[in-house]
């Protein structure tokens, strides 16, 4: 977040889609990128999207902004506010929101993704601008 290498530690790195996309790979052997499949699953899992966002985040406000409404933190997924980055190269929701790619594309210029904020529970799905910066999610193969 807004180049900072401090912020690596508690938050990771936001990647963009073409990243994400790359065959080298973003996550380690035997691992891959969530697809939007995997997080449908996960959301199902969890509740619903109406619900799942709260049982997913990290509890309390350290990292999220107040209310950090229905974190419960359930799974142990532990999902921080880590923001995005524009592909203009702005920073911005860092401590309210959290947003991460799917490996599964809309179209040539758009990706899934899923978003959690701090004053609600849900898990949003949409599609983003392959040259957003965001967070990513390993799945076991």
């Amino acid at each position: 977040y807004e180049n900072d290498d401090d912020t690596y530690g508690e938050y990771g790195l936001l990647y963009n889609w073409y990243a994400v996309a790359d065959v080298k790979g973003l996550c380690p052997t035997g691992f891959h990128v969530a697809t939007d499949d995997d997080w449908s699953v996960l959301i199902t899992t969890a509740g619903g999207d109406l619900v799942a966002g709260g049982k997913l985040k990290e509890e309390g406000t350290t990292h999220w902004t107040d209310p950090n409404t229905g974190a419960t933190d359930d799974y142990e997924f532990t999902v921080l506010p880590a923001g995005r980055r524009s592909d203009e190269g702005y920073f911005w929701y860092v401590n309210s929101n959290a947003r991460f790619w799917s490996s599964t594309q809309f179209d040539d210029t758009y990706a899934w993704s899923r978003g959690l904020s701090f004053d609600n529970a849900t898990v949003d799905r949409d599609f983003k601008t392959k040259t957003y910066g965001m967070s990513i999610r390993c799945v076991k193969d």
